[in-house]
């Protein structure tokens, strides 16, 4: 996992509360220099509260992932959570492809997904998922790019509990070895970067959950089955007796 800091120091404040930290913070200031050494703090603090309203930027804000400043971007990139994976499966780009297109598919082998209800041919969708504590996190999404056998992007529409990015790439594997499949993927959890590191100390790290997710969908398109804790049987998929070979093909008929 990637946590995303800002280097540049970009705005994330409105303009109006910059104008209000200026004023604020001026005034704070020079209340504290009028105590004199008796203000010192005070006079600190107006100078950082002005700072603030000078740069545009709020550290408090960046660690919270909170950005008041305008942006078109669903996810601004100096905030959020970064996680990749790849993993190589031993079929070929166009049935992978086909299979993840169809976006009801995904809850088989992402472990927290409940559901996905793709409309208008897959181009927006409902996606559900398990979050921390048990609740549920529902949010809309829209597909920016779809590549044929190359490339699926998509991004959450604003209002959506949690603002995610993120796409798949598939790519030949070397030596005909099958396909390599890349997810890279952003995305600003409730309580920002602070709620990314609670969640990583109690397990959800995204890098590690994304791997897990690629391991399933490379066991239930390679043996048509998704293994479970050691000393327990197999997840088998629905209707027994399937190949993974019918699997695919009905998926993407």
């Amino acid at each position: 996992m990637q946590i995303v800091w800002n280097q540049s120091g970009a705005p994330n404040v409105h303009p109006a509360e910059r104008w209000l930290s200026l004023l604020g913070g001026g005034a704070l200031a020079i209340y504290g220099i009028s105590k004199g050494r008796h203000g010192v703090g005070r006079t600190i603090a107006g100078l950082v509260i002005m700072k603030r309203g000078v740069t545009g930027h709020c550290e408090a804000y960046q660690a919270l992932g909170i950005r008041t400043a305008p942006s078109n971007a669903t996810i601004p990139y100096e905030l959020g959570v970064r996680a990749r994976a790849a993993i190589t499966v031993s079929e070929s780009r166009e049935k992978i492809y086909q299979f993840w297109r169809e976006l009801q598919n995904l809850p088989r082998f992402m472990q927290h997904l409940q559901s996905v209800e793709p409309r208008e041919g897959g181009k927006y969708s409902t996606w559900v998922a398990q979050g921390p504590a048990g609740k549920e996190v529902r949010w809309e999404a829209e597909m920016i790019n779809d590549i044929p056998n190359e490339l699926i992007a998509w991004k959450s529409l604003p209002g959506s509990d949690v603002d995610s990015a993120g796409s798949v790439s598939f790519k030949d594997a070397p030596g005909g070895r099958g396909t390599e499949i890349r997810v890279e993927l952003q995305y600003n959890p409730p309580g920002g970067v602070v709620g990314a590191y609670i969640a990583k100390l109690f397990g959800r790290e995204p890098e590690q959950e994304i791997r897990g997710d690629l391991t399933r969908l490379k066991q239930y398109l390679e043996a048509g089955e998704i293994a479970t804790t050691e000393g327990q049987p197999a997840g088998e998929l629905p209707k027994q007796g399937r190949t993974a070979g019918q699997i695919v093909r009905e998926a993407i008929a």
